[in-house]
């Protein structure tokens, strides 16, 4: 009896997994959709080539040896072992560890769904990076650092931090990140900045008097789109965060973040839309967009304990975060054309210390040590990574492409071929 229990709960935490997991991965088509959007028409293939293949770069790349530095896991040579493989012996083994790691033995799931679960996680950090230095960068140059990104600079950072490792000259940190405010968002907007640090703004964009020229999207429904996409794929993201299913005080722990995922991204669009009304005179789509987004991200790294209020006061001040941060950013002269630095980077900060406001067990010196680990690791790695790539093949395409679109240069495809003049 003791071991159907188990085999039925294994399938319940593994589908459950795998359906989040498969949400998680829904997301990047929300990534797709959204940067098409808010990037110039003549650039709309190239960020949609980047986003396919940074993500069928991150699966190879977890598969071969992330996955093994984050979690001393690999299944590139080894294999899986599946519950249908198990004796009676070694399912005893599984509960009792699933008892001692605090699981109460009723924590077990398929190691291909977790793997599964992670991969994806490891994909989104690296789309933030994507839109980021949009209509300016090489594809070739990009692919280059996803390679490095999704293999080795957050695969570390994350065995620091849900992997349990110890840093090191560190030791084990003290940080409670419940889905990756800090862990996939703001590493995702580290990665980024070093690369526009390097990359420098497109060209037009900051005038000769200190001005800034803005440079509209050409398709606000596919960045509409690719918002909605991503608030749904939210829900796998937090919600799968819990790791498991199985039983009433988790079932209810899964209704919580999904209804505080939900709450946040909501005041967070609001906050956005009322702030932009108020400082700009016009109700402004991008910030809207962009504030739900930011409401998502500071959620993220505690969406179970708050109330639901809280959550969406959360989500307003990371929303009205974002405003006042894209704006900064401009000021700057750090160009980034979708707001990803903000939106994750930055939100992601103030997501990792609102873990405070609801968790007793967080301690403000545990959040701020993780805090800099990560961003120092990632940023520092990454600006390494871009300055060798830059050196051997270059970043940037030349001004006359840049002037064309990248989409000409890089993937000799128009996304839209049937506005553009005959010649």
């Amino acid at each position: 009896m003791e071991n159907q229990i188990f085999e039925l709960q294994y399938a319940m935490d593994t589908f459950y997994f795998l359906v989040c997991g498969a949400l998680v991965m829904w997301m990047a088509a929300g990534f797709s959709m959204l940067e098409a959007g808010l990037v110039r028409a003549k650039n709309t293939t190239e960020i949609l080539t980047k986003n396919v293949a940074l993500f069928a770069v991150a699966s190879t790349m977890y598969l071969i040896c992330g996955y093994q530095f984050m979690y001393d896991g690999g299944f590139f040579l080894s294999g899986v072992t599946t519950v249908a493989q198990m004796d009676d012996a070694a399912i005893a083994q599984v509960l009792v560890a699933s008892a001692e790691a605090g699981f109460d033995g009723d924590s077990v799931y398929s190691g291909a769904s977790d793997f599964f679960f992670q991969v994806v996680f490891v994909a989104t950090a690296m789309s933030i990076v994507s839109g980021a230095v949009a209509e300016r960068m090489k594809l070739w140059a990009f692919l280059a650092f996803a390679v490095v990104m999704t293999g080795v600079i957050y695969p570390i950072e994350g065995g620091w931090t849900w992997g349990g490792k110890a840093v090191p000259f560190i030791g084990e940190l003290s940080y409670s990140d419940y889905a990756g405010s800090g862990i996939v968002h703001m590493a995702g907007a580290a990665a980024a900045l070093a690369g526009v640090i390097l990359l420098g703004p497109r060209k037009g964009k900051y005038r000769a008097d200190g001005t800034v020229q803005p440079i509209p999207g050409a398709n606000m429904p596919l960045a509409t789109l690719g918002t909605f996409i991503l608030w749904m794929g939210w829900f796998g993201f937090n919600g799968g965060s819990t790791l498991k299913l199985g039983g009433i005080g988790v079932a209810n722990e899964v209704a919580n973040v999904f209804l505080n995922t939900n709450a946040a991204a909501a005041g967070g669009l609001i906050a956005a839309l009322l702030l932009a009304r108020l400082l700009f005179g016009k109700a402004d789509l991008t910030m809207a967009l962009n504030g739900a987004l930011a409401g998502l991200v500071a959620i993220t790294a505690e969406p179970a304990d708050p109330s639901p209020l809280l959550a969406t006061i959360i989500g307003a001040i990371g929303g009205a975060i974002v405003v006042f941060s894209i704006v900064a950013m401009d000021k700057i002269k750090i160009d980034d054309p979708v707001g990803a630095i903000s939106v994750h980077g930055v939100v992601g900060i103030w997501g990792i210390f609102a873990v405070l406001l609801s968790d007793p067990d967080a301690t403000f010196v545990g959040q701020l040590v993780g805090t800099l680990v990560i961003f120092v690791w990632v940023f520092g790695a990454s600006l390494l990574t871009w300055g060798v790539i830059k050196a051997a093949m270059g970043l940037r395409v030349s001004e006359e492409e840049e002037y064309e679109g990248v989409d000409l240069s890089e993937c000799g495809l128009e996304a839209y071929p049937e506005f553009v003049a005959q010649k």
